[in-house]
């Protein structure tokens, strides 16, 4: 059947159209699940995998988070449900705060809290993000990475849940009947602000949209409202992907040659060409840039 020009230049664009749609994967980090109140442990934990009941995510656990019985019952669940779990180191202390032999030990010592659980993969992150102080540090942990067979695991889209959290739970401990839904609508505006930040970096960057990660925590504020999230970004035309999936894209093995190593990795390719300076703050994100909204919210 012969179609008309228009009709083969439209057909052709659809597989372009499909490329500049962009995705996102949720990888989860800590798992302090000790950090959410009591009362509401239960309710949040179920409501964490409900949320990711059609997608498949990363979870990044720190030992000595999870080297208990209830931590071991959150590792089982979700293996079963098809989630991976990588390593955050045991302490969770930041690679400045350490030696960095005692920070590889550490590194180590996860790795044997979590190799048990069938959802176990040899990926690391590094706490905050921090990958090394000096150009030294950072190549003598990708070294030892390599040497021990680990794939860094790298974010596109970082965010503040955690300061979000913070104040959510400080909130909470003040009054005990505090309406936890006010904190919904500036928690996802803060997570779509970033998510247009980093997707617009990264087609200045690298020309196209790279398939996302986003970092989040394991904790109440995410237990409240991730299924929010996925939501507000599927009704904006983004693609919720597997974390796996995600991960196979090449971006993922670039290795930026910056120092202090670390934050999401289009900030520090980004970092690397030199030409940014003016959008890229340092770190880059903390609370100190969300706490003048959450004064002026009363929250």
């Amino acid at each position: 059947m012969l179609i008309s020009r228009r009709e083969a230049l439209l057909q052709s664009a659809v597989p372009l159209l499909a490329q500049a749609r962009p995705s996102i994967a949720i990888t989860m980090d800590d798992v302090h699940w000790e950090y959410i109140p009591e009362d509401r442990r239960s309710e949040a934990e179920d409501r964490l995998l409900s949320h990711l009941s059609k997608t498949q995510a990363f979870l990044f656990a720190a030992g000595g988070a999870v080297d208990n019985p209830h931590g071991a019952a959150i590792m089982k669940s979700w293996s079963a449900a098809g989630h991976r779990i990588g390593n955050h180191t045991y302490s969770h202390k930041v690679s400045n705060k350490m030696k960095p032999e005692e920070f590889e030990a550490d590194i180590l010592r996860c790795e044997g809290v979590l190799r048990g659980y069938s959802g176990f993969r040899k990926w690391f992150r590094f706490p905050a993000l921090k990958e090394g102080q000096t150009s030294e540090l950072r190549d003598r942990f990708r070294s030892f990475l390599a040497r021990h067979n680990y794939r860094n695991g790298p974010i596109t889209v970082d965010a503040s849940d955690w300061y979000y959290n913070q104040r959510l739970i400080s909130r909470l401990t003040a009054e005990r009947g505090f309406d936890v839904s006010r904190y919904r609508e500036p928690y996802l505006a803060h997570v779509w602000d970033r998510a247009q930040f980093y997707d617009q970096l990264s087609r200045q960057v690298l020309g196209r949209s790279v398939p996302h990660t986003l970092e989040l925590h394991y904790n109440l504020v995410n237990a409240l409202f991730l299924g929010d999230l996925l939501r507000m970004f599927r009704s904006k035309g983004w693609g919720v992907i597997d974390a796996e999936e995600a991960f196979s894209d090449q971006v993922f093995t670039r290795q930026p040659h910056t120092a202090p190593a670390g934050e999401s990795l289009l900030w520090a390719l980004a970092k690397e060409t030199g030409k940014f300076a003016d959008r890229l703050r340092y770190p880059g994100e903390s609370g100190e840039y969300e706490k003048p909204l959450l004064d002026r919210l009363g929250l």
